[in-house]
């Protein structure tokens, strides 16, 4: 089965250039996160690294967006591991930076990491905390994309409502369809972790619907971002060997 993988992979197309548009020091802790190779424990060292460089390189609103951003990742990893509490502190912390951030001025950046830090609260706190805050993801990431109509994760988590959002609230032919026109926007602007969540976003979507064929290509795409990360790499497989 891994040799079928590997063999689809390297035969796929290259992937686009990728967006980034982040500090050399922050990306080892973002894709390292994607990544999977590593625990959370490990991924401390990456953490406190580019916590350390925020705080020696930034300061006001870019020094808190960053360390916003720090913040999330660490929650993702967490999340990751099923550490739901301890991921739910950090995406708390996280919202306390962004909200610093915002003190100091309206910018999409910081609509964009408040969102995103409530739109994953929402996935390991208590149902009554996504029923209270549920809606802010929009309403913030619709402000993020008034502020910067280029912002593509804003528009991601319009689209992942509609991809990731429990029945019967999930509509998985529009969420395709929104992700889609993301890709296609050419004034877009994607991260390279913001691409791979729109192509995982889209497999997952015709994956859920049992339409394995059509979740393939897309699995393969997010794979040659990260090839490693093991959500993606799990799907993958079983669209080659459905049950």
């Amino acid at each position: 089965m891994m040799k079928l993988l590997v063999f689809l992979l390297c035969a796929a197309p290259l992937p686009l250039l990728y967006g980034d548009s982040l500090p050399v020091w922050f990306i080892p802790l973002r894709d390292a996160v994607y990544e999977q190779q590593l625990r959370s424990d490990e991924l401390m060292i990456l953490y406190r690294q580019a916590v350390q460089e925020a705080e020696k390189t930034l300061s006001g609103q870019n020094r808190y967006l960053m360390l916003s951003r720090c913040a999330y990742m660490l929650g993702r990893a967490y999340q990751y591991e099923g550490a739901k509490e301890t991921a739910a502190a950090q995406y708390e912390q996280g919202i306390r930076w962004a909200e610093a951030a915002l003190k100091e001025g309206d910018t999409a950046e910081g609509w964009q990491m408040l969102a995103e830090h409530i739109s994953q609260s929402c996935a390991v706190r208590p149902v009554s905390y996504a029923l209270a805050n549920g809606l802010k993801v929009e309403a913030y990431a619709k402000k993020a994309l008034e502020l910067d109509a280029r912002n593509g994760a804003a528009k991601y988590m319009l689209a992942a409502r509609y991809v990731y959002a429990p029945a019967p609230f999930n509509h998985y032919k529009r969420g395709i369809q929104m992700m889609q026109e993301i890709i296609k926007e050419r004034d877009t602007v994607l991260q390279k972790d913001d691409r791979f969540n729109v192509y995982a976003a889209i497999g997952y979507a015709y994956y859920q619907q049992k339409h394995y064929a059509e979740a393939r290509p897309w699995f393969q795409k997010a794979l040659q971002i990260y090839p490693t990360n093991q959500f993606v790499q799990g799907m993958f497989q079983n669209t080659l060997f459905p049950e």
